[in-house]
């Protein structure tokens, strides 16, 4: 025990020495402190030096959204971020620290919930939500303040059409939140397609790829979330309840559309996702082909185009 409270002791003068800021790249008012992380005056729901460290480390990863971010009962600061400090069509990951105003600890108890994204569609004045996470939960075992969610945008801004983003968040058994802040949802490149959509029935399910950008030559494990749209289409999308299969033929388009072996169809997993593997042999563009089974193995989108010989559900992606 005593030897723990020595490293932890020793991360903290370091820390102080050199963070003046416990969130130092963003610009909404974060407070200066003199021991970041350090649980002072009894209060057990900051972070020990250790787990402050892991905190401020990857929060140098990821950028601040200054318009999602806010402050709660005038003593906590809520901060949003994301990969690159804005949003993109299809899969986004939103982070949230919370932290105290008085000395910038940050905060291990707190809750964001009710995350409802909101496109207005200007010339049919008509409203619409789009797929997002189940939930927002902690990230992971090394950094216990930081909570992650995910928005899988339908569409980019556009005169056609704008976003809003709201949630709630309880801090400390104090409650807050965004009702709707304006939001910007930057386009794809040309040629990149990571959100599709196929119907059974009278039902539309939407397939979410999760950061391709990750990828690299040869085998690659590809995630991806199955949603279904909600009615009143005004409610966020969740994940659809039905177990389906979906098998995966990647092509490159510009090279005479060969493909690769090795590939793993995405099966569901128990959070929810559909993991695979997916397998690219060299850099450029891929089209990766998509057919849909439900439980019982029938075809329920995708399949062979009779044109083309390959199904026309798709992502693209280069890498």
């Amino acid at each position: 025990m005593r030897i723990r409270k020595n490293i932890s002791w020793v991360l903290a003068v370091l820390l102080g020495t050199v963070i003046t800021s416990c969130n130092s790249n963003d610009d909404f008012g974060s407070q200066a402190i003199e021991i970041p992380g350090i649980t002072i005056d009894g209060d057990v729901d900051c972070c020990s030096a250790e787990e402050a460290l892991q905190v401020y480390n990857f929060l140098k990863t990821v950028k601040i959204i200054p318009e999602l971010s806010t402050t709660v009962d005038g003593k906590y600061n809520v901060f949003a971020y994301s990969r690159n400090g804005s949003f993109h069509t299809g899969f986004n990951e939103i982070f949230f620290v919370a932290t105290k105003k008085k000395n910038g600890n940050y905060i291990k108890n707190f809750d964001v919930t009710n995350v409802t994204p909101l496109m207005l569609m200007v010339k049919m004045n008509m409203k619409h939500s789009t797929p997002i996470g189940p939930s927002v939960k902690m990230f992971d075992e090394t950094r216990l303040a930081v909570k992650r969610g995910w928005v899988s945008f339908l569409m980019n801004t556009s005169e056609a059409g704008s976003w809003t983003l709201g949630y709630d968040v309880s801090v400390l058994g104090s409650n807050g939140g965004i009702e709707a802040a304006d939001i910007t949802v930057d386009a794809l490149p040309d040629g990149q397609a990571w959100l599709k959509n196929f119907k059974v029935n009278d039902q539309t399910f939407f397939l979410t790829l999760v950061n391709p950008t990750d990828w690299q030559t040869g085998k690659n494990t590809i995630t991806s979330y199955v949603s279904q749209k909600s009615n009143p289409i005004t409610k966020p999308y969740a994940l659809a309840q039905e177990q389906f299969t979906i098998e995966i033929d990647p092509r490159m388009p510009d090279m005479g559309n060969h493909t690769s072996p090795d590939n793993v169809s995405l099966t569901k997993q128990a959070d929810g996702s559909y993991q695979g593997t997916v397998n690219l042999t060299m850099t450029g563009r891929w089209r990766i082909h998509l057919t849909v089974k439900n439980a019982q193995g029938n075809v329920v989108a995708g399949g062979d185009d009779l044109d083309e010989g390959y199904s026309s559900l798709y992502w693209d992606v280069t890498i």
